[in-house]
């Protein structure tokens, strides 16, 4: 089963965000609640968490690219 890893909301009327950093490369084993990347936004930097366990198979948002929240970033399977 494929999991999206998802930019999610952070309030504020934020709209979109930075992908800063990777902290895991696709073909890495990652768990539930494991920061896998680092985004900013106009007000923070934010680690954002795998939403399951499994294999990082895609990163749909390389690092520098600017996505629109709720955006799917990259995905993993299970």
């Amino acid at each position: 089963m494929t999991t999206d890893i998802i930019l999610p909301s952070s309030g504020m009327g934020i709209e979109e965000a930075t992908i800063v950093r990777w902290l895991k490369k696709v073909g890495d084993a990652v768990s539930e609640g494991e920061i896998v990347v680092e985004v900013e936004t106009a007000k923070a930097t934010v680690e954002i968490e795998a939403p399951a366990s499994g294999i990082l198979m895609t990163i749909v948002a390389p690092e520098g690219a600017t996505v629109e929240i709720n955006a799917v970033i990259g995905t993993i399977d299970a």
